[in-house]
């Protein structure tokens, strides 16, 4: 979470992009005053920033052949774990895609770290024409592990390609924030009771019958096993 200059918090996600020793960057599009107020500072400049929040990629359990998928401004939660997973010895392939070839930000950056990539836009002016899921649905069996982050209808495709192929997906969900801590439980997402990243309160009714609790996007999440979701 942001503050910039003038007071007003930017009620969005701002993944963490790069970070090395005592620097780290954030991906912003900019979409309004706020994000444009961000992205319009000076060097020495100061934003008040509030994090890091939420959790991350449970990369050891994902296997050692991994897709990321990424849609748009999702691709900024997927450098670390890409990075983290080069690391170990893993192969990784990239699914990218955005609405146009201007969108598609910094592939060449996963390609230096030695993945793999197919890119994908809605216009055709770069890689394959359409979804990056249409992509992703013709070479995603062969992977060990998912992990990806995106808008919603792309990671709901995902999980549902993940459930096909019989291989565990971890979703990094989207939302409009307002508080970020989990006070205010204007985010939720259902969420399989059984979970363990559900949370423990409230406690089931008697003779309350549904699987489900709602998750905080912010506190518990922003990451979800594919098929723990409730949607």
């Amino acid at each position: 979470m942001a503050l910039p200059p003038n007071g007003e918090r930017v009620a969005t996600a701002l993944g963490i992009y790069e970070a090395a020793d005592d620097r780290v960057s954030l991906m912003i599009v900019v979409v309004g005053p706020r994000t444009r107020e961000l992205a319009e500072l000076s060097p020495g400049e100061t934003v008040s920033l509030l994090g890091p929040l939420g959790n991350g990629f449970a990369l050891d359990a994902l296997g050692s052949d991994v897709a990321l998928v990424a849609g748009g401004v999702g691709i900024a939660s997927l450098l670390l774990p890409a990075q983290q997973l080069r690391e170990r010895g893993a192969r990784v392939k990239l699914y990218y895609g955005a609405r146009t070839a201007g969108a598609l930000v910094d592939a060449s950056v996963f390609s230096s770290l030695g993945c793999e990539t197919a890119l994908a836009t809605d216009d055709g002016t770069r890689g394959t024409r359409g979804y990056v899921t249409q992509v992703f649905e013709r070479e995603g069996a062969a992977h060990s592990g998912i992990a990806a982050c995106g808008p919603s209808p792309m990671l709901r495709a995902v999980g549902s390609l993940a459930a096909r192929f019989g291989i565990r997906a971890q979703l990094s969900l989207e939302e409009t924030f307002a508080c970020g801590v989990g006070a205010c439980w204007g985010c939720v997402v259902p969420l399989a009771r059984e979970s363990a990243q559900a949370p423990s309160f409230p406690p089931a009714a008697p003779g309350e019958s549904r699987d489900y609790v709602h998750a905080r996007i912010c506190k518990e999440g922003p990451v979800f096993w594919a098929h723990e979701l409730r949607w």
